[in-house]
């Protein structure tokens, strides 16, 4: 949206984020520079040359705005101020020279769903009815039961467990808030408050340099007015999901195309935004149609919340699910933007979620660890659309280890989880919990970076207490160690992301086709260049040639044990005199062991964890 395009190749030009790779830098946790045991901005300052070596092209920072920390950051006090423990503003103006400098963007997290409980404009609010800013925030009186009990405007489970309202003694309401009673919601419906939003939020960093900003819950700004109670799904509870009452509102287009137009695009901005409850594409392309201008693209999560049992009541109970589910979910956000003006992201981690090797790979073995964390790789390195990395992600960093016990989990929503879980007393329940969090919990994320294998694993100084315990495997799995080790995870993002820029047609902007969608262990795909037809990226049309065309046919097994190939020349459409040959491969091959791709022979099994990419050109 920002209409500051580059030269793509012979696909015409394309705005310059489309190409892109971002990584997520989760500041906490990433490097302590000062020997405080939390992460800072001078930490990540060092680390940029590291970042650039890897082949990043934006860096996206984790909320570092000043926070009393009830959720990380994402309860925002002032805008305007950093965190002491992560910097200061200065710092921050240092870091986007580092990255300018070095070729490099960077764009911030922006949280305006809500605020802190301790936001001046959250003060101002509370502190009387007839205060100019009470509708700033939303505020609703309480309603009474048959017996003159005091209740909640409505019966809404927020994100945290829990009601969605808490009562404020002084003014006599309540104030509502999706998440943590200290993050109360922004009133969208106040033209003035979204004006301050504009202005104090996003203006302010974009005169300084900043890039554009990943848009935190960016489609709950519009609730739905009349405010009445949600169905009882959970008869166990009083307070029930009610997403559809915040998600999608009825002016939520209105208020990001404003955003657009207010503050984004006069700078030029990029903007990805955070979309929940919208499982369909046709609930999604309205956000990133070029047409719209509105974001220019969204996280969908349906994939990375494979495993999960919902997002309220029972969402840490863990679900089991196939690779065909996950394939089925894949191809539907792959091939959801073809012949639209939208676009799509990404992405298998971020800050959010366990890490992507322990939930969709295979650490049973180090050998295992190695090869999926690698297979992950390539199938993110290989589909369409702006590829996001999350910290750690490219050393194969894995879950805290399952003999770490509750008191290593420090997350408001772990813990909310757990404690009613617990409240319940139902054992069952409480074990379940418990398994769950150790697959899925936000906390994996979140524990430090491994850069060595010194103490504290090179995150701070040896005997530093840090704000989250290391994990056991530091020695093991570390960047200092797999930078000096060309066969390393580390190593193999390097050259999956080098190879996913130089055939950027194929695999950024490529047609997806998924090939034998039911199997239970291969995920296999054909990724198509659009050169053969006219193709319409944000507004613009293209003309390909004809004869430029390419294809790859991507082969993953995401099992244990060997499978067979599929028939290479056959996915790709090729005769037997056609020029067919092995682009990529995760594992190394002994002399005389490399696949050949001749007239008849058959490809030989895919080792387990094994992928490979073949191409025709």
């Amino acid at each position: 949206m920002n209409g500051l395009y580059h030269e793509n190749g012979w696909l015409g030009k394309e705005p310059w984020w489309k190409d892109a790779t971002f990584y997520q830098v989760y500041p906490a946790s990433f490097k302590d520079s000062n020997g405080d045991g939390w992460g800072d901005i001078p930490g990540l300052i060092s680390k940029v040359d590291y970042l650039r070596d890897l082949g990043i092209d934006v860096v996206w920072l984790s909320p570092v705005f000043e926070s009393p920390q009830a959720d990380m950051g994402y309860d925002v006090s002032d805008y305007q101020k950093i965190y002491a423990p992560y910097g200061t503003v200065e710092d921050v103006d240092a870091l986007v020279e580092a990255c300018h400098s070095r070729g490099m963007k960077l764009i911030l997290d922006l949280v305006v769903n809500h605020t802190s409980i301790e936001h001046e404009w959250f003060k101002e609010s509370r502190s009387s009815k007839s205060n100019p800013k009470r509708d700033w925030y939303i505020w609703k009186p309480a309603r009474y039961d048959s017996d003159g009990q005091r209740m909640p405007p409505t019966n809404w489970r927020g994100y945290f467990a829990g009601p969605t309202w808490t009562w404020d003694e002084l003014t006599q309401e309540y104030y509502l808030h999706l998440y943590a009673p200290d993050q109360p919601d922004l009133n969208w419906e106040s033209e003035a408050c979204r004006e301050a939003i504009y202005e104090n939020t996003m203006r302010f960093w974009l005169e300084r340099g900043v890039d554009g900003f990943r848009i935190d819950t960016v489609n709950k700004y519009s609730k739905r007015t009349e405010y009445t109670d949600a169905p009882i799904t959970d008869p166990n509870s009083p307070h029930q999901p009610a997403p559809d009452m915040w998600c999608n509102g009825p002016r939520i287009h209105e208020f990001i195309h404003e955003m657009r137009t207010k503050a984004l695009e006069p700078y030029g901005a990029v903007s990805v935004g955070e979309l929940s409850n919208t499982p369909h594409p046709s609930q999604v392309l309205p956000y990133v149609s070029a047409a719209a201008q509105e974001l220019d693209m969204v996280f969908e999560f349906s994939m990375i919340r494979l495993g999960t049992g919902g997002m309220f009541g029972p969402k840490y109970i863990y679900v089991p699910f196939t690779l065909p589910q996950m394939k089925a979910i894949v191809a539907k956000w792959q091939t959801f933007i073809e012949g639209t003006d939208g676009w799509t992201t990404v992405f298998c981690e971020n800050h959010d979620n366990g890490r992507a090797v322990s939930r969709f790979g295979d650490c049973s073995t180090p050998e295992l660890w190695q090869a999926s964390a690698k297979t992950l790789a390539l199938w993110q390195a290989t589909l369409t659309g702006t590829l996001f990395i999350y910290q750690g992600q490219e050393i194969g960093m894995t879950n805290m280890p399952p003999t770490w016990d509750i008191d290593e989990y420090k997350d408001v929503e772990s813990l909310s989880f757990y404690a009613e879980a617990l409240a319940s007393g139902d054992q069952k329940r409480i074990s379940e919990t418990m398994r769950g969090l150790g697959i899925l919990a936000r906390d994996h994320s979140r524990i430090p970076f491994q850069w060595e294998d010194s103490p504290n694993a090179g995150f701070t100084q040896e005997g530093v207490k840090t704000w989250m315990r290391v994990h056991d495997a530091y020695r093991e799995i570390n960047a200092a160690k797999q930078t000096a080790d060309p066969g390393s995870i580390l190593s193999f993002y390097k050259e999956v992301l080098r190879l996913r820029k130089k055939y950027k047609d194929l695999f950024v902007f490529g047609a997806f086709r998924l090939l034998a969608g039911e199997d239970e262990s291969i995920f296999a795909y054909v990724k198509e260049s659009p050169s053969d037809t006219q193709r319409q990226t944000n507004g613009h049309t293209h003309h390909g040639d004809a004869e430029t065309k390419k294809m790859a046919l991507v082969l993953l097994n995401f099992s244990r044990g060997k499978r067979e190939c599929l028939d290479v020349r056959s996915a790709l459409g090729c005769g037997t005199q056609d020029t067919v040959r092995l682009l990529l491969s995760t594992r190394e091959f002994g002399d005389g062991e490399e696949p050949a791709v001749g007239e008849d022979e058959r490809m030989p099994d895919l080792k387990p964890w094994e992928g490979r990419v073949y191409v025709n050109f």
